[in-house]
């Protein structure tokens, strides 16, 4: 799954706690909510140590 989509589902459970009175589902959405924003960070920082990379690459060739 993305971590749009997993950011997604956190943000409707964190509403439907608070609809609800669930500080449980709350903080459960609370949580997934951060854990994307994490695996977002994670993504980027991958993503430019690739790019990094491939511009040692080139410069070598």
């Amino acid at each position: 799954m993305s971590s749009a989509t997993d950011k997604f589902k956190g943000k409707i459970k964190e509403i439907a706690g608070k609809v609800t009175g669930d500080r449980r589902l709350e903080t459960e959405g609370k949580t997934d909510q951060a854990r994307a924003k994490a695996q977002e960070a994670v993504d980027e920082v991958r993503e430019r140590t690739r790019g990094i990379r491939d511009s040692f690459k080139r410069k070598r060739s």
